[in-house]
């Protein structure tokens, strides 16, 4: 089985819910008979359920997954997620206690902090041989022949973050067809909040902004937006100027747990993460603080 990366855009696995699509039946790697794997036949409660994973182990060597990584099983035989840094999609076969996975497709966008090498080693490994699974209560394990393995720890669904109140830190600009990630002078940087009273504020990289944006049944109309008159170096601006693109008249949103994902008028695609929950640390901390005081 060969992994195959491909540039599908983050906001066509979202709206599928990080799932691929599928009918009928096709013929390729993956299953028994050498169908593509889209059946599941089990009685592991494995499906429907959102496992992180927690490490791969290769050749007796464990590598601890990055935040984020994580993957869903369909009844239908798919699955998707994200193993680290990109997300992905896959066709499963499970058949009683094994599980088989056939091709991957990926978004392509590159990653910091090692992301990019354990997603690559996951790949590889969830490609490779068939696995043996087990599953103990919110934990599941899966095994090949050679010892590999495969930890997972499931976690309940958490309900998307709203739109407005929610402080959304950019950390991805695309075309459509591919997503890269931010420039590491303004990685962390750049955000977003769409306040109750219709505006929204936030810092496109360099300068700070505000405009009026009325949401309303998946879209947000923009205005004309004001911001600081800064000059900074290159990077900077040249993020700025993809992000202004946003306010030319209406863009297209979704919210998907705590990812976001703006589409603006010219098809420029923009993917920011929730910040809402290092904020909330960052006061109970501050809270804390003046506690001891």
């Amino acid at each position: 089985m060969h992994t195959q990366r491909l540039t599908l855009t983050l906001t066509a696995l979202a709206s599928a819910g990080l799932l691929l699509t599928a009918c009928g039946t096709e013929s390729g790697a993956g299953s028994e008979g050498g169908s593509g794997g889209r059946s599941v036949k089990t009685e592991l409660p494995i499906t429907g359920v959102r496992w992180n994973v927690d490490s791969l182990t290769v050749g007796g060597k464990k590598y601890d997954a990055p935040a984020g990584a994580h993957l869903k099983i369909g009844k239908d035989g798919q699955a998707g997620g994200s193993y680290g840094c990109n997300h992905v999609g896959a066709k499963v076969s499970v058949r009683g206690d094994t599980l088989d996975f056939g091709e991957t497709q990926m978004t392509n966008m590159a990653c910091e902090d090692g992301r990019m090498k354990f997603e690559e080693d996951l790949s590889r490994a969830l490609g490779k041989e068939k696995f043996t699974a087990k599953v103990d209560g919110d934990r599941m394990t899966l095994t090949t022949a050679r010892g590999d393995r495969v930890d997972f720890t499931s976690k309940p669904a958490e309900p998307d973050a709203p739109l407005t109140g929610t402080k959304w830190t950019v950390n991805g600009i695309g075309d459509g067809k591919v997503t890269a990630t931010l420039p590491k002078a303004v990685s962390g940087k750049v955000h977003l909040t769409f306040g109750k009273d219709g505006k929204v504020r936030g810092n496109l990289g360099c300068n700070d902004v505000t405009a009026k944006a009325e949401a309303k049944d998946g879209k947000v109309t923009f205005g004309t937006p004001a911001s600081t008159r800064k000059m900074c170096p290159g990077d900077a601006m040249t993020t700025e100027r993809k992000l202004l693109k946003l306010f030319d008249g209406k863009a297209s949103y979704e919210v998907k747990q705590d990812v976001l994902t703006l589409t603006a008028a010219d098809g420029t695609v923009i993917h920011a993460n929730a910040a809402q929950k290092s904020d909330d640390k960052q006061k109970n901390d501050d809270k804390q603080k003046n506690d001891v005081k």
